[in-house]
């Protein structure tokens, strides 16, 4: 197991980032769908859909609410200027930040409250596409950021989010690993400690302020990253429980099988699904 999951990230992360620089916007736009369609491929399972036609039915009804902003939102259009996100995409990705502060009481509030939302499919489809299409509108906010004077502007913008992320995620993991004792939240992850957290929280905190000192940052923009990398950071592990809460109320280990030795895609953006909007919120809002 451990052999296979460091063969796919060994392939996935030189793959993710070649993708993400190097990919033209329109053809990013596209594989980004794809990403979320899969996604809402392995949600049917958490809404308890075992028939593959009704699977399908809620990938088909995600790409086209995706479809849908990519439409109404043409990708060289998204921010009016260089500073400036279109109002609509701002209402939708504080739509994005309510779920999520919903979610997160939910999720902190599990298995209290959980009959209303787990007896009701519709229920757990709208947390999906809540989930998961504003997840796609960031990641086109984030790379368009001045594209037209600077193709690897919003490239860097998504490469500091998945700094923060993957930090976070490793020294969590290492440091719960070594000192975790008290348990974050064992109603839903019984393996995520609050040691764990904090240390994944002060090593993206480090990797960032390296990555800031070999960028020239000035003071200002450390004093606004820092701070956004703990929101973050903090923001990810809430995404990482919010799937866990969800496939334990569907009695599921993973969401897939599709990353030998990580399961599914579900697993691998669960922080991201949770990051990437307020993240795209925070620098459409204050930049840096």
């Amino acid at each position: 197991m451990l052999k296979h999951r460091i063969i796919t990230a060994l392939v996935l992360a030189p793959a993710t980032i070649a993708s993400i620089f190097y990919l033209p916007l329109p053809y990013f736009s596209a594989l980004m769908l794809v990403v979320m369609a899969i996604g809402a491929w392995e949600w049917g399972p958490l809404m308890g859909f075992a028939n593959k036609t009704r699977r399908i039915a809620f990938v088909l009804v995600t790409s086209v609410l995706i479809g849908a902003l990519w439409y109404y939102f043409p990708l060289l259009e998204v921010w009016l200027s260089t500073t400036d996100l279109q109002k609509p995409i701002i209402y939708i990705l504080w739509i994005a930040v309510a779920w999520w502060l919903l979610s997160a009481t939910l999720t902190f509030l599990y298995p209290r409250y959980s009959k209303f939302w787990s007896s009701h499919r519709s229920v757990r489809g709208l947390f999906g596409w809540l989930t998961l299409v504003p997840t796609w509108l960031a990641f086109i906010v984030l790379r368009s950021s001045e594209y037209q004077t600077d193709t690897y502007q919003g490239a860097q913008l998504i490469m500091f989010l998945f700094l923060m992320v993957w930090s976070a995620d490793i020294g969590a993991y290492f440091v719960g690993k070594a000192f975790g004792k008290h348990k974050l939240l064992p109603n839903v992850s019984p393996g995520k400690t609050m040691e764990g957290f904090l240390g994944g929280v002060v090593m993206a905190c480090i990797l960032v302020a390296i990555a800031g000192f070999t960028m020239n940052f000035t003071a200002s923009q450390f004093y606004l990253i820092i701070p956004i990398t703990i929101l973050i950071t903090t923001v990810s592990v809430l995404g990482d429980l919010n799937e866990s809460m969800f496939k334990r109320q569907a009695g599921i280990k993973d969401s897939g099988s599709i990353l030998p030795g990580h399961g599914g895609i579900l697993d691998r953006i669960d922080s991201l699904t949770a990051t990437a909007p307020i993240y795209a919120l925070c620098y459409a809002l204050i930049g840096w």
